[in-house]
């Protein structure tokens, strides 16, 4: 599935008042729950009974999940799914470290999504606080990734 298709999909979700999407095409799958995760899998072997072009399915809404640390201070939150790097390349030093000095707009980590490297850049300024992921692991869409004071 195109990544702006996708993306626009998450939007829909975030705007709306539904609280999960589930969308069948062909052999890929992608259910997007409001507050919580993406997910899209492709089929191994088609299925015996095709699934229509665009299935929809709306279910009540869920409580969102509580954030996952008791430290305050501004939440960077993962714009998109893929896999969390922190720094450019494995050999070079994290973009940013804990108690370092950020300003708004300065790269901090990367998402690998769909092959692609996505610079994600602060939305604030303040010290890092804390990171909430670990280098190389999968990250959903709105998860925490930084605290900064």
């Amino acid at each position: 599935m195109d990544l702006r298709k996708l993306k626009k999909l998450i939007d829909l979700v975030q705007e709306s008042g539904i609280a999960e999407l589930e969308i069948t095409e062909g052999e890929e799958k992608v259910k997007i729950v409001k507050g919580g995760a993406v997910s899209v899998m492709t089929a191994a072997a088609p299925a015996a009974a095709p699934a229509p072009a665009a299935a929809m399915e709306a279910k009540p809404a869920a409580t969102p999940p509580a954030e996952p640390t008791g430290q305050e201070g501004h939440v960077v939150k993962a714009p998109m799914v893929g896999t969390f790097y922190r720094s450019p390349s494995p050999d070079a030093k994290p973009f940013v470290e804990v108690g370092q000095s950020v300003k708004e707009g300065e790269t901090i980590c990367i998402i690998e999504a769909m092959k692609l490297m996505n610079e994600i850049e602060a939305d604030a300024s303040g010290v890092v606080k804390a990171v909430l992921v670990e280098n190389g692991q999968p990250v959903e869409y709105g998860q925490p990734l930084f605290i900064l004071g």
